[in-house]
C-alpha cells in the first residue's frame, strides 16, 4: 500500500494569494456590525416622543435611525438647492 504525499505548499504561492486589504475589510465589517448591534441593544428601551398634538411610544433606536435618516435627506435637498444656486450665479 502506497501512501501519498501531501504536496508542499509553496510559500511564493502563499504570498501572492494572500489579500491583506481583503482581510482588512472583513475585521472592519465585523466591528461595525458588532458596533451596530451593540447600539441596538443599548437602546431598545421604548421613550415618549412628543409631537405638537400627541405623544407616541416609540423605540429609542427607530427615534436615532428616523432622525439619522431626516438629516440624511436634508442635507441632500440643501446641498442641490445651494449647487442650483451657484449654476444661476455662474450663468
Amino acid at each position: 500500500m502506497r501512501l501519498r504525499r501531501r504536496p508542499s505548499i509553496d510559500t511564493q504561492e502563499l504570498q501572492e494569494n494572500w489579500q491583506p486589504l481583503l482581510y482588512a475589510r472583513v475585521v472592519a465589517i465585523a466591528v461595525v456590525v458588532a458596533y451596530v448591534i451593540a447600539f441596538v441593544l443599548e437602546n431598545r428601551h421604548a421613550v415618549h416622543l412628543h409631537f405638537v398634538f400627541a405623544t407616541a411610544r416609540v423605540s429609542l433606536v427607530w427615534l436615532i435611525v428616523l432622525s439619522l435618516g431626516l438629516g440624511f435627506v436634508v442635507g441632500i435637498l440643501l446641498s442641490q438647492l445651494e449647487r442650483r444656486r451657484r449654476r444661476r450665479r455662474a450663468a
